[in-house]
Protein backbone atom coordinates (compact mmCIF):
# COMPACT_ATOMS: atom_id res chain seq x y z
CA UNK A 1 0.00 0.00 0.00
CA UNK A 2 2.90 2.57 0.86
CA UNK A 3 4.46 1.48 -2.57
CA UNK A 4 0.70 2.27 -4.26
CA UNK A 5 0.82 6.14 -2.34
CA UNK A 6 4.50 6.43 -3.17
CA UNK A 7 4.06 6.05 -6.99
CA UNK A 8 0.66 7.99 -6.79
CA UNK A 9 2.83 11.20 -5.49
CA UNK A 10 5.43 10.44 -7.19
CA UNK A 11 3.19 10.72 -10.55
CA UNK A 12 1.71 14.11 -9.39
CA UNK A 13 5.16 15.82 -8.48
CA UNK A 14 6.28 14.80 -12.03
CA UNK A 15 3.33 15.84 -14.20
CA UNK A 16 3.67 19.44 -11.80
CA UNK A 17 7.28 19.61 -13.15
CA UNK A 18 5.93 18.61 -16.50
CA UNK A 19 3.76 21.61 -16.38
CA UNK A 20 5.85 24.41 -14.66
CA UNK A 21 8.05 23.52 -17.41
CA UNK A 22 5.47 24.04 -19.94
CA UNK A 23 4.22 27.04 -18.56
CA UNK A 24 8.16 28.38 -17.97
CA UNK A 25 8.84 27.52 -21.90
CA UNK A 26 5.24 29.19 -22.76
CA UNK A 27 6.47 32.46 -20.83
CA UNK A 28 9.66 32.21 -22.26
CA UNK A 29 8.10 32.16 -25.63
CA UNK A 30 5.97 35.23 -24.64
CA UNK A 31 8.82 37.26 -23.21
CA UNK A 32 11.44 36.56 -26.56
CA UNK A 33 8.10 37.42 -28.68
CA UNK A 34 7.80 40.75 -26.54
CA UNK A 35 11.26 41.12 -26.82
CA UNK A 36 11.82 41.18 -30.80
CA UNK A 37 8.47 43.52 -30.79
CA UNK A 38 10.07 45.90 -28.57
CA UNK A 39 13.13 45.65 -30.64
CA UNK A 40 11.37 46.12 -34.33
CA UNK A 41 8.90 48.90 -33.07
CA UNK A 42 11.69 50.96 -32.36
CA UNK A 43 14.17 50.67 -35.15
CA UNK A 44 11.04 51.40 -37.65
CA UNK A 45 10.38 54.57 -35.98
CA UNK A 46 14.52 55.56 -36.75
CA UNK A 47 14.09 54.54 -40.11
CA UNK A 48 11.10 56.51 -40.19
CA UNK A 49 12.63 59.10 -38.52
CA UNK A 50 15.99 59.35 -40.35
CA UNK A 51 13.88 59.43 -43.45
CA UNK A 52 11.56 62.50 -42.14
CA UNK A 53 15.06 64.15 -41.26
CA UNK A 54 16.75 63.19 -44.67
CA UNK A 55 13.63 65.40 -46.72
CA UNK A 56 13.66 67.82 -44.09
CA UNK A 57 17.58 68.52 -45.14
CA UNK A 58 17.22 68.45 -48.46
CA UNK A 59 13.80 71.02 -48.36
CA UNK A 60 16.03 73.84 -46.77
CA UNK A 61 18.81 72.65 -49.11
CA UNK A 62 16.31 73.38 -52.08
CA UNK A 63 14.91 76.47 -50.69
CA UNK A 64 18.29 78.01 -49.37
CA UNK A 65 19.34 77.59 -53.14
CA UNK A 66 16.09 78.55 -54.42
CA UNK A 67 15.74 81.67 -52.39
CA UNK A 68 19.57 82.87 -53.35
CA UNK A 69 18.15 82.44 -56.94
CA UNK A 70 15.13 83.84 -56.62
CA UNK A 71 17.03 87.20 -54.19
CA UNK A 72 20.11 87.68 -56.69
CA UNK A 73 17.72 88.26 -59.76
CA UNK A 74 15.50 90.52 -58.08
CA UNK A 75 12.29 87.78 -58.89
CA UNK A 76 9.27 89.48 -57.11
CA UNK A 77 7.18 86.65 -58.44
CA UNK A 78 5.84 84.14 -55.50
CA UNK A 79 7.27 80.38 -56.43
CA UNK A 80 7.40 77.49 -54.31
CA UNK A 81 9.83 74.65 -54.17
CA UNK A 82 9.00 70.79 -53.68
CA UNK A 83 11.13 68.02 -52.74
CA UNK A 84 9.23 65.10 -53.88
CA UNK A 85 9.97 61.31 -52.98
CA UNK A 86 8.41 60.21 -55.97
CA UNK A 87 10.55 58.17 -57.82
CA UNK A 88 9.47 59.65 -60.65
CA UNK A 89 7.42 62.32 -62.27
CA UNK A 90 4.35 61.59 -63.47
CA UNK A 91 2.78 63.17 -66.87
CA UNK A 92 0.33 65.15 -64.79
CA UNK A 93 2.90 66.81 -62.75
CA UNK A 94 5.31 67.82 -65.86
CA UNK A 95 3.57 71.44 -66.06
CA UNK A 96 3.54 72.68 -62.40
CA UNK A 97 5.74 75.43 -62.99
CA UNK A 98 3.34 77.01 -65.39
CA UNK A 99 0.38 75.64 -63.48
CA UNK A 100 1.11 75.64 -60.06
CA UNK A 101 3.97 78.37 -60.18
CA UNK A 102 5.76 75.42 -57.99
CA UNK A 103 9.62 74.00 -59.05
CA UNK A 104 9.19 70.37 -58.06
CA UNK A 105 12.48 68.51 -57.20
CA UNK A 106 11.88 64.88 -57.65
CA UNK A 107 13.69 61.80 -56.52
CA UNK A 108 14.86 60.96 -59.49
CA UNK A 109 16.15 63.84 -60.19
CA UNK A 110 18.57 64.27 -56.90
CA UNK A 111 20.27 61.42 -57.69
CA UNK A 112 22.19 63.40 -60.37
CA UNK A 113 22.96 66.36 -58.35
CA UNK A 114 26.42 66.64 -56.91
CA UNK A 115 26.56 69.99 -55.58
CA UNK A 116 25.32 73.55 -55.22
CA UNK A 117 25.78 74.42 -58.75
CA UNK A 118 23.53 71.66 -60.36
CA UNK A 119 20.95 72.06 -57.77
CA UNK A 120 20.99 76.04 -58.76
CA UNK A 121 20.93 74.86 -62.41
CA UNK A 122 17.68 72.56 -62.31
CA UNK A 123 16.28 75.12 -59.81
CA UNK A 124 17.12 78.12 -62.00
CA UNK A 125 15.28 76.42 -64.90
CA UNK A 126 12.42 75.57 -63.09
CA UNK A 127 12.09 79.12 -61.58
CA UNK A 128 12.57 80.29 -65.71
CA UNK A 129 9.36 78.09 -67.04
CA UNK A 130 7.52 79.43 -63.66
CA UNK A 131 8.01 82.74 -64.52
CA UNK A 132 6.19 82.72 -67.77
CA UNK A 133 3.50 82.07 -65.93
CA UNK A 134 2.94 85.79 -64.44
CA UNK A 135 2.97 87.22 -68.11
CA UNK A 136 0.82 88.16 -70.40
CA UNK A 137 -3.08 88.01 -70.47
CA UNK A 138 -5.49 86.03 -68.19
CA UNK A 139 -2.76 86.37 -65.38
CA UNK A 140 -0.45 84.75 -67.58
CA UNK A 141 -2.91 81.49 -68.61
CA UNK A 142 -2.20 81.85 -72.32
CA UNK A 143 1.45 81.52 -71.58
CA UNK A 144 1.44 78.91 -69.50
CA UNK A 145 -0.63 77.36 -72.40
CA UNK A 146 2.14 78.08 -74.98
CA UNK A 147 4.83 76.47 -72.81
CA UNK A 148 2.86 73.38 -73.02
CA UNK A 149 1.93 73.51 -76.55
CA UNK A 150 5.55 74.62 -78.11
CA UNK A 151 7.57 73.04 -75.12
CA UNK A 152 10.74 72.93 -77.56
CA UNK A 153 11.18 76.57 -77.78
CA UNK A 154 10.93 77.44 -74.05
CA UNK A 155 13.17 74.70 -73.08
CA UNK A 156 15.92 76.87 -74.71
CA UNK A 157 14.35 79.85 -73.31
CA UNK A 158 14.66 78.35 -69.85
CA UNK A 159 18.35 76.78 -70.44
CA UNK A 160 19.99 79.94 -71.46
CA UNK A 161 17.87 82.38 -68.69
CA UNK A 162 18.70 79.55 -66.18
CA UNK A 163 22.70 80.39 -66.91
CA UNK A 164 22.24 84.00 -66.41
CA UNK A 165 19.98 83.69 -63.38
CA UNK A 166 22.46 80.97 -62.23
CA UNK A 167 25.90 83.79 -62.96
CA UNK A 168 24.44 86.46 -60.98
CA UNK A 169 23.64 84.36 -57.85
CA UNK A 170 27.49 83.47 -57.80
CA UNK A 171 26.80 80.02 -59.29
CA UNK A 172 28.62 78.28 -61.80
CA UNK A 173 26.51 78.05 -64.96
CA UNK A 174 29.15 74.94 -66.34
CA UNK A 175 26.90 72.68 -63.79
CA UNK A 176 23.98 73.28 -65.95
CA UNK A 177 26.39 71.54 -68.57
CA UNK A 178 27.53 68.35 -66.07
CA UNK A 179 24.11 67.84 -64.27
CA UNK A 180 21.97 67.67 -67.55
CA UNK A 181 24.76 65.44 -69.28
CA UNK A 182 24.15 63.13 -66.33
CA UNK A 183 20.31 63.53 -66.19
CA UNK A 184 19.07 63.69 -69.36
CA UNK A 185 18.59 60.62 -71.98
CA UNK A 186 19.35 60.80 -75.65
CA UNK A 187 16.69 60.59 -78.16
CA UNK A 188 17.29 59.07 -81.51
CA UNK A 189 15.26 62.08 -82.95
CA UNK A 190 13.58 65.23 -82.06
CA UNK A 191 11.46 65.79 -85.20
CA UNK A 192 8.85 64.02 -83.49
CA UNK A 193 9.55 64.84 -79.92
CA UNK A 194 8.22 67.43 -77.93
CA UNK A 195 11.93 68.35 -76.25
CA UNK A 196 15.39 68.70 -78.16
CA UNK A 197 17.97 66.34 -78.25
CA UNK A 198 19.96 67.20 -74.92
CA UNK A 199 23.15 67.34 -77.14
CA UNK A 200 21.27 70.18 -79.06
CA UNK A 201 20.47 71.97 -75.90
CA UNK A 202 23.94 70.70 -74.40
CA UNK A 203 25.73 72.80 -76.91
CA UNK A 204 23.28 75.75 -77.25
CA UNK A 205 24.16 76.52 -73.02
CA UNK A 206 28.28 76.01 -74.16
CA UNK A 207 28.05 78.60 -76.55
CA UNK A 208 25.96 80.67 -74.51
CA UNK A 209 28.47 80.66 -72.12
CA UNK A 210 31.51 81.14 -74.21
CA UNK A 211 29.95 84.08 -75.66
CA UNK A 212 28.16 85.58 -72.51
CA UNK A 213 30.46 84.96 -69.77
CA UNK A 214 33.69 83.09 -71.02
CA UNK A 215 35.18 83.87 -67.90
CA UNK A 216 33.93 80.09 -66.81
CA UNK A 217 35.65 78.30 -69.72
CA UNK A 218 39.00 80.05 -68.99
CA UNK A 219 38.56 78.79 -65.15
CA UNK A 220 36.45 76.00 -65.22
CA UNK A 221 36.69 74.10 -62.04
CA UNK A 222 34.76 71.42 -63.66
CA UNK A 223 37.15 70.52 -66.04
CA UNK A 224 38.66 67.24 -64.97
CA UNK A 225 35.21 66.11 -63.45
CA UNK A 226 34.01 63.17 -65.49
CA UNK A 227 30.86 64.18 -66.30
CA UNK A 228 32.39 67.12 -68.12
CA UNK A 229 35.22 65.38 -69.53
CA UNK A 230 32.07 63.08 -71.21
CA UNK A 231 30.48 66.06 -72.43
CA UNK A 232 33.93 67.39 -74.11
CA UNK A 233 34.30 63.39 -76.12
CA UNK A 234 30.25 63.55 -76.71
CA UNK A 235 30.10 67.11 -78.19
CA UNK A 236 32.89 66.91 -80.54
CA UNK A 237 30.95 67.68 -83.45
CA UNK A 238 29.25 70.29 -82.17
CA UNK A 239 32.06 72.07 -80.69
CA UNK A 240 33.82 72.26 -84.08
CA UNK A 241 30.36 73.71 -85.83
CA UNK A 242 31.29 76.61 -82.65
CA UNK A 243 34.33 76.68 -83.52
CA UNK A 244 34.09 77.39 -87.36
CA UNK A 245 31.67 79.79 -86.90
CA UNK A 246 34.02 81.92 -84.24
CA UNK A 247 36.69 81.53 -87.01
CA UNK A 248 34.25 83.14 -89.34
CA UNK A 249 32.85 85.71 -87.62
CA UNK A 250 29.75 84.50 -88.31
CA UNK A 251 26.62 84.93 -86.47
CA UNK A 252 24.02 82.77 -87.77
CA UNK A 253 22.24 79.93 -85.68
CA UNK A 254 24.14 76.66 -85.82
CA UNK A 255 21.94 73.41 -86.27
CA UNK A 256 23.24 71.44 -83.59
CA UNK A 257 22.92 67.80 -83.71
Amino acid sequence: MKKILFLFFALILSAGCIFATEDSAAGTAVSEENTVQEAVIPETDAVKEAAIVREQTIQEKINDVAFKLLNANKIDKRIIFVYDKAAKKSLLKSADEVTKRQVALYENDIKFISNEDELAAFLARGISMALKSYGGIWNGSLNAIEVKAAPKIYEIFADKRAVDFMVNAGYDPIGLITYLNKAVPQKRFDMFSNTNLTSKRLAVIYEYIYTKYPYYLKNNKYFETDSYQNFLLTSQYNRKLLENKIKNKSHEELKYE
